[in-house]
């Protein structure tokens, strides 16, 4: 009686939990609200159903690597992409359930990240080689059927384990695989910024900021003139691991874009930094954004973005553009801003 599938289907299996797992953790990057959690929960089934997967291929394969005379460049390959998409897994796993690690500057969260997205090219060099196609005859047997939707749901068995054990142990992330960081107001929670993002203070004496694009009136003001009373109760989650719960103040969006007049066919609104970074919402979730000038009462520092840093509920830490010196107004979305994140600073 056969006890495990047919090694095509294996092999797809892997391929299709891969692709699925390096989707849902792209996209994992650009979710942060409670309703984008099943992104999340998808990342972690899938994750741990290709840990059952790539048992059984190591089943198969081990004969061949015991012997290691018989090695060629295709099986070297073969044991690269096992060794770099298991360390994806393991430190996916050690992150979820508490592990406190990391790789200089990098939480263990970000090394994960890294592992994940190297083994999506060394998996595709793997298949130029070895990837057959599963045959129709694969999937008459219904134990096929059947084995993988075992491996399914004990991938979801164990995701779901893991997260009562980590609830009871009080080691539970957000969500979105965030620790809390920065448990007093202020500016405590940790500086990081994207890429090469790292630039002087901003010099207040020469610094305004400008509300332009598709308006009626084009404004600028100076520190001074801009009101820092509204206030806005926001988690800000970044996608390195931490995340941290503040009150912020400053000025909402609604007041500047009121006094620009936006035009009939304005849709979007992008925030623009000194670096050149810059990220867009779309103008009703813009109006309720605030760019704030304080936390916890302190006013910002510059690591954490003054004079003025957006907040934006519900979106992950690098799209709360820091060092703000200009808002645009668009009729149209900014394509530029995802090539922004990795130029922006270098000039």
């Amino acid at each position: 009686m056969r006890v495990i599938p047919p090694a095509r289907v294996v092999d797809a299996g892997i391929l299709v939990a891969v692709a699925v797992a390096a989707a849902t953790g792209l996209v994992s990057l650009v979710s942060g609200q409670p309703s984008d959690a099943w992104v999340f929960a998808t990342h972690g089934v899938v994750g741990l159903t290709l840990v059952g997967l790539i048992a059984l291929k190591l089943y198969r394969v081990s004969p061949r690597l015991r012997q290691p005379s018989r090695w060629d460049r295709r099986v070297v390959v073969s044991v690269l992409t096992l060794g770099v998409a298991g360390l994806a897994l393991l430190t996916g796993i050690a992150w979820s359930f508490g592990g406190q690690f990391g790789v200089l500057l990098w939480t263990g969260l970000s090394v994960h990240v890294l592992f994940g997205l190297l083994t999506i090219p060394i998996l595709l060099y793997h298949l130029t080689h070895r990837f057959r196609i599963p045959q129709r005859v694969d999937f008459q047997d219904r134990r096929t059927a059947l084995q993988l939707g075992l491996l399914v749901l004990g991938g979801a068995v164990a995701w779901r384990a893991q997260q009562l054990i980590t609830e009871m142990l009080g080691t539970a992330n957000r969500f979105t695989g965030s620790r809390l960081s920065g448990h007093q107001p202020g500016n405590t929670f940790p500086v990081t910024s994207w890429v090469a993002d790292d630039p002087e203070p901003v010099d207040l004496e020469d610094w305004q900021l400008h509300v332009d694009g598709t308006v009626a009136r084009s404004t600028s003001y100076e520190m001074g003139a801009l009101s820092r009373d509204d206030t806005s109760r926001a988690i800000l989650d970044c996608t390195s691991g931490w995340y941290t719960d503040q009150a912020w103040g400053g000025i909402r969006v609604s007041r500047l874009l009121d006094r620009a007049q936006p035009e009939p066919e304005a849709q979007w609104v992008s925030f623009h930094s000194v670096t050149g970074y810059r990220w867009s919402l779309p103008i009703d979730e813009a109006r309720d954004a605030l760019l704030a000038t304080h936390v916890g009462g302190e006013r910002l520092t510059h690591g954490h973005g003054a004079p003025l840093r957006l907040v934006a509920p519900g979106r992950r830490g690098f799209q709360w553009v820091k060092w703000i010196e200009r808002v645009e107004v668009r009729s149209a979305p900014d394509y530029g801003q995802w090539l922004a994140i990795f130029t922006s600073g270098f000039s």
